[in-house]
């Protein structure tokens, strides 16, 4: 069972330097939540984060439908944005590390997963959410599962059995004595350890964040008594840097996710030789 959110408040909420409490630092109750509708017993309910998730989808599908549902030749303000936004991921991304030609197709995917782990990802600094669903292993680790199945699958459509044994290998006559060793290290390297690592890389540094603001804003308030003051001010300002730091940690891992996704598709369609 899950800690109550707002138990966990009201003690933080309540608990000063020299109140006698020790410091109510955050943890992995910080990022349970208790179910907005249904049982948490059973694993059947509706939390928080999946209320984040559904609004974010909301809000990515209404924006781009707001922006294009009537395109124009002069776009407007809406449209300009969009355009930027779609065209940046489409010629900075799919074109630079697939190509023209061949990811085209794949630019309706790589946007939407650029925008959505945005999304998620900026959750964490806008008030009243103030939780970055990516910090939920859940979550990225599905959207790095949904790219896993595409590499796999593009891999064999392109080069039949032998070639995605080879792909996955790294099938290289050259090296010699070292070949088994080499296809050993490879094969696990991009069959097992590849969906996991691209999974975490994102959920650690929304999670590593999201717990580095949760420490200076409850220290803040935390040392905010007597001559505590005047450390409450530092780490209030710290609060302030960590938040501007997330928001550039925030677009640039779902650049990175889209960007390891790109290279997975591109390995999976180019020639092995």
């Amino acid at each position: 069972m899950s800690a109550d959110p707002t138990q966990v408040l009201a003690f933080e909420t309540d608990c000063h330097i020299f109140d006698g409490c020790g410091f109510p630092a955050p943890g992995l109750h910080s990022f349970l939540f208790e179910p907005l509708w249904g049982d948490g017993d059973s694993n059947v309910y509706f939390n928080k984060t999946m209320l984040l998730a559904l609004l974010g989808s909301i809000i990515i599908v209404g924006f781009f439908w707001a922006a294009f549902r009537k395109p124009k030749v002069v776009p407007g303000k809406l449209q300009m944005v969009a355009e930027t936004g779609y065209d940046f991921i489409r010629r900075g991304v799919v074109y630079e590390t697939i190509g023209k030609k061949e990811g085209e197709k794949y630019v309706p995917l790589i946007v939407s997963l650029f925008f959505f782990v945005w999304m998620m990802n900026l959750w964490s600094v806008i008030p009243l959410a103030q939780f970055p669903v990516t910090s939920i292993i859940a979550y990225p680790l599905v959207l790095a599962l949904i790219v896993y199945i595409l590499w796999v699958s593009l891999t064999f459509k392109r080069h039949g059995f032998v070639g995605f044994f080879k792909n996955v290998t790294g099938y290289d006559k050259s090296l010699g004595a070292v070949l088994p060793l080499a296809m050993l290290i490879e094969f696990f390297s991009n069959l097992l350890v590849r969906p996991f690592t691209h999974a975490v890389r994102l959920f650690a540094n929304m999670f590593a964040g999201h717990t580095l603001l949760l420490l200076f804003t409850i220290a803040s308030w935390y040392l905010l008594n007597g001559i505590g003051i005047a450390y409450a001010g530092v780490s209030f300002v710290m609060t302030i840097v960590m938040t501007a730091f997330e928001l550039f940690i925030q677009a640039l891992q779902a650049y990175v996710f889209v960007l390891l996704t790109c290279t997975y598709i591109q390995g999976a369609l180019a020639e092995h030789h």
